[in-house]
Order: C-alpha cells, then sequence, then structure tokens
C-alpha cells in the first residue's frame, strides 16, 4: 500500500479508503439485507493490508445504515478500527437546528459504541445549506466537540460550483478534509480539478469519492467509448483507468471506493500499489479526453450546473435533477437515477410553472418543459 500526506496533519492516509455505500447484499435489490459477515471479511482483508481511512458516510436507507453499524462494531471487537481513522458525516439535510447536529452525531457514535471518532464530515454542503449552518452556529458546535474529545477534525463533502467552495474555506480555517465526488467525467465540473487544488493549497486533506461513479464506469461501455479505449496505448480494466487517473492527481490524499465484493477489493488493493502522481502519459490523458467526449455527447439537457435558476420557490433543485437526468441517459442507467431521486427527494411534479428559473437561465432551457417531459420516467418503479 502506497500512503500519502492528509492535509496538515502529522500522520498519512493509504492512497486507497474504504467505503460503505455499496457493501454486498444477500438478496440483489434490498439494499437492507446487507451480507454482515461478508462485508466484515471484505474490510478486515483491506485493513490487514494497509487500508487506514474508513468512511462511514451512511446511505439513506435507515435499515441498511443500522447493518452497516452492526459491521462497524464488529470490526471493533477484533481491534481492526485501531488500524484506521473513521470519518462519521452528519448530513446537512438532517439539520434543521444546532441541536439536531448533537442528536446525529451521539446516535452514529451510541450505534458504533464509542466516545470518539477520528473526522466528522458535515455532509453535502452548498450554496444553500451552508449559510444556514454556519448561521446556526454549526462551527462553534464542531470546536466544543472537538474540545470535548468526540472528533479530532472537522471535514465537509462539498457538490457546488468552484467559488462557493472558497467561499466556505474563507468562513472557517480550521478545517480537517474536504470530500468531492471526482472522476475522469468531473475533471471541470463541481468543482473539478481546480477545487481540488485549491483546497490542497489550504492545507486540507482531500478525500476523493465516486471515482468510478458508483461503477457506471466499470460497465460494458456503448460502441463510441468502446471505440476511444481500444485506442488505448496499454491494456488496464475500466476500474484501473479510473483509479489512475484520480491517483494521477497529487493534490489527493485518499480515494474512498465502496465495494461490494472480494474480487473489487483485491483488484483495487493490487492498483493501489502502483499508485503514482504525475505518472500517466500525455498520449493516456488524451485517451481519457476523449472517452469524456465520447460519454458526454450522448447528454439531453446542456445544463451547466451553475445554479442561477436557483432557488425553486417550490424546493425542487433544477440543477442536481438535470444531472441525475443526464447521468440516466449517458450511462443507460435509469434505475440509479430514479433510486436518487426519491433518496435525495427531488419532486420535478411539484412545479407550479411559474417559469422563474426559466427566466434567470442564462442558457434559456425550456426548464419547465424538460421537468414536465421527466414525470412519467420518474414515476416508473425501480
Amino acid at each position: 500500500m502506497k500512503y500519502r500526506k492528509f492535509g496538515r496533519l502529522e500522520w498519512k492516509s493509504s492512497v486507497l479508503g474504504f467505503g460503505v455505500m455499496r457493501l454486498p447484499r444477500i438478496r440483489d435489490g434490498v439494499p437492507s439485507l446487507i451480507d454482515e459477515a461478508e462485508s466484515v471479511r471484505m474490510i478486515r482483508y483491506a485493513v490487514d493490508r494497509g487500508a487506514n481511512y474508513l468512511d462511514l458516510s451512511f446511505p439513506w436507507d435507515i435499515k441498511q445504515q443500522e447493518a452497516i453499524i452492526r459491521v462497524a462494531r464488529n470490526l471493533l471487537r477484533d481491534g481492526h478500527l485501531e488500524k484506521v481513522r473513521v470519518a462519521l458525516a452528519i448530513p446537512a439535510f438532517h439539520v434543521k437546528s444546532a441541536e439536531d447536529l448533537d442528536r446525529e452525531l451521539e446516535k452514529q457514535l451510541a450505534g458504533l459504541g464509542e466516545e470518539r471518532v477520528d473526522f466528522c464530515i458535515l455532509g453535502r454542503l452548498n450554496r444553500e445549506n451552508w449559510p444556514k449552518l454556519r448561521d446556526m452556529g454549526a462551527l462553534t458546535w464542531a470546536e466544543g466537540k472537538i474540545r470535548e474529545g468526540r472528533f479530532k477534525g472537522l471535514g465537509f463533502s462539498f457538490h457546488d460550483h468552484y467559488q462557493v467552495l472558497r467561499d466556505i474555506l474563507d468562513d472557517y480555517d480550521r478545517w480537517t478534509l474536504c470530500s468531492f465526488r471526482y472522476s475522469y467525467m468531473d475533471f471541470d465540473h463541481d468543482p473539478g480539478i481546480s477545487g481540488i487544488n485549491y483546497a490542497a493549497a489550504r492545507g486540507l486533506a482531500v478525500v476523493i469519492t465516486e471515482a468510478l461513479r458508483g461503477g457506471r464506469l466499470t460497465r460494458q461501455p456503448f460502441d463510441a467509448v468502446a471505440d476511444a479505449w481500444a485506442s488505448a496505448p496499454m491494456e488496464h480494466t475500466l476500474a484501473q483507468w479510473g483509479l489512475r487517473f484520480v491517483w494521477n492527481h497529487k493534490a489527493v490524499s485518499t480515494v474512498v471506493c465502496d465495494m461490494s465484493s472480494m474480487e473489487q477489493v483485491m483488484e483495487n488493493l493490487g492498483t493501489a500499489e502502483n499508485a503514482a502522481a504525475d505518472s500517466m502519459s500525455v498520449q493516456e490523458e488524451l485517451l481519457i479526453s476523449r472517452v469524456r467526449d465520447a460519454f458526454r455527447s450522448r447528454r439531453q439537457v446542456p445544463c451547466p450546473s451553475c445554479r442561477l435558476c436557483m432557488p425553486c420557490p417550490v424546493g425542487i433543485d433544477v440543477p442536481r435533477f438535470f444531472e441525475i437526468l443526464n447521468d440516466a441517459v449517458i450511462y443507460e442507467d435509469s434505475e440509479t437515477a430514479r433510486t436518487a431521486c426519491r433518496n435525495e427527494q427531488l419532486h420535478p411534479e411539484d412545479c407550479t410553472e411559474c417559469r422563474l428559473c426559466e427566466r434567470r437561465c442564462a442558457k434559456r432551457i425550456p426548464i419547465v418543459d424538460w421537468l414536465n417531459r421527466s414525470k412519467e420516467f420518474l414515476a416508473n418503479d425501480v
């Protein structure tokens, strides 16, 4: 295993971290039925081979959360969690008051049977929810919990534009880490490589999630993407290409992979052995660019996620909805899109057709028409 400096801390993280969002299931299609014995075996295997960062950011399903806590408890019993640093997350959408921060933290710690954890992450910050969290005293709350020893460092996960990231970093100079969704499809998107480099320059550890887009980048590609990969100068699996691209950025401290089988664990551990910054050739980078362009050519809604259309009077997150819709088409994966819309409580059917969003939109996208066109698609059962 290779290791990289974790921000300003005097500690190095393994380049491969372990996430728990896609642990193996006893029965496919039932998220709460996690195969706990196999999950424990997989995480132990990774930890014994040097993985030392465990991201316990929980999924939306409450029963699945409870199963994941039981997995983590089993790791505690045999001492494996003493070999790793653990991050818990408090999703911003769960927080309506300062009391909610306490409730969410204590609930997760109690589930683990622990008094403290290494890192607490404020989850999914953006331009709408961060000012509310800041003004309700989230930073003062965090400082108090650090003094009490409930966690050692505060971080955040983020999905918005570069300037919003700068604003969040300017509001607090003691952030320990930031977590971004990033892959070769996100080089210039929310907040992209510019955001990664800026956060690292400010002394934060950069934790990457969704490097393989939830497995979408490892599926059998359609013809245009397959043709691009066929010109590769050397042979790698699709997972290896995706991970190598992210590890190529020296500003990245660790890549959290949500793995669902021992085969995936073994392959990713093997790939991590050769992880190196600035190791991809110009030819390889051009290949990745061609693959990216081939995927993006399938995009339907030309929304740049500038969020000028927001806020919506009835609370529809239009840019996020269009991102999910485009991904469904790009990756031929409507099931994941419908699940995401349900979990994130995106309700395009609530649109009142006031068209305020369309008047704000710099690209003059017919937003209401797209929302109406998508209702039938989202109404289908997964």
